[in-house]
């Protein structure tokens, strides 16, 4: 449920795109030479941020000016009045950078939301901006410097761009939680368990006809049991994943997972069990000693396990 606040900016949002729809004013800025120059020398793109300031700047005042009407002129009809400037800041280039907004307030001193001031601090792009350098390894300690464009900009403090990453991560799982499956091509589902905090992180992940991977749903449980892995099938097929459509199901060797799967896939639906975690099983028993050797003895053996299987594949089809 949108808060009063997010609704009312929603709203001011709005009138701004129906008044630049209306007739489509032409809003001009004009800047002296001399002022531009010194900015060229610090380099092209101080040139467009110092300009795109002051853009925002005037395109707040022509919001005003279509609100309140122009300045010092008699309006008998008046519904609105200039009321000063206060601090504000804008989101550009994934940090913050302080502005002066305008205030507008009604004759019977109500505030008045400027679309234009809206659109130019929303947090989105700041969230959005700071997951992706995150998830491109930028430490929090060190965004600030690695990111920061404009002298005066604030609001890349570790603290603050922990909070960013963790609201846009939210929003990413949730994103990836609800996404519809319907039209999603699947040619096999792997489905294994991690150990995350005390927990059993149950993951499930598709691979297309294409050979792309995707995350398909996530649980959480105590273990790795029929019941939580039931819920993560359940919860993928309410998204529209066809169950009825053959394809291969990878899994680590467990009874809980292979009972869930057949549950909704079939007794007869291909199981095949994760050679990683076969592997890993086989040298569990083995002494620390042993391993080096006997690592190399298993993966042969599993090499001739494959060969096997595979001729006696095609001895079927040729009796058949």
């Amino acid at each position: 449920m949108k808060k009063p606040y997010q609704i009312e900016s929603q709203r001011a949002v709005k009138q701004l795109e129906m008044m630049a729809a209306d007739g489509n004013p032409a809003v001009q800025m004009v800047l002296p030479l001399a002022e531009m120059v010194g900015w060229l020398r610090k380099g092209v793109g101080e040139l467009i941020r110092q300009a795109g300031l002051q853009l925002m700047e005037l395109l707040m005042e022509e919001e005003v000016r279509e609100v309140v009407g122009e300045r010092s002129r008699q309006q008998p009809d008046r519904t609105a009045n200039r009321w000063g400037k206060e601090r504000g800041f804008c989101v550009v280039m994934g940090q913050k950078v302080p502005i002066e907004r305008p205030r507008v307030r009604t004759t019977d001193d109500h505030e008045i939301r400027l679309g234009s001031y809206e659109m130019f601090h929303r947090g989105q792009p700041l969230t959005e901006t700071v997951w992706e350098k995150l998830m491109l390894g930028l430490s929090t300690r060190k965004y600030g410097a690695a990111v920061r464009e404009f002298r005066e900009a604030y609001g890349l403090e570790k603290s603050a761009i922990s909070e960013h990453f963790i609201e846009a991560s939210q929003a990413k799982l949730k994103q990836m939680m609800e996404r519809r499956l319907d039209k999603v091509g699947l040619c096999a589902l792997l489905i294994d368990a991690t150990p995350f905090a005390g927990q059993q992180m149950v993951a499930a992940l598709g691979i297309s006809q294409d050979g792309r991977k995707m995350i398909l749903g996530l649980r959480q449980g105590a273990t790795e049991n029929a019941t939580v892995v039931g819920e993560l099938l359940g919860d993928l097929m309410n998204r529209g994943l066809d169950f009825s459509r053959p394809r291969l199901y990878v899994l680590d060797g467990g009874k809980a997972l292979s009972a869930a799967v057949k549950k909704y896939a079939g007794e007869s639906a291909p199981i095949q069990r994760c050679e990683v975690h076969k592997r890993r099983n086989v040298l569990d028993h083995l002494t620390d000693e042993q391993k080096p050797v006997d690592r190399q003895e298993a993966e042969r053996g599993l090499r001739v396990g494959r060969l096997r299987r595979r001729q006696a594949g095609a001895d079927s089809c040729i009796v058949s």
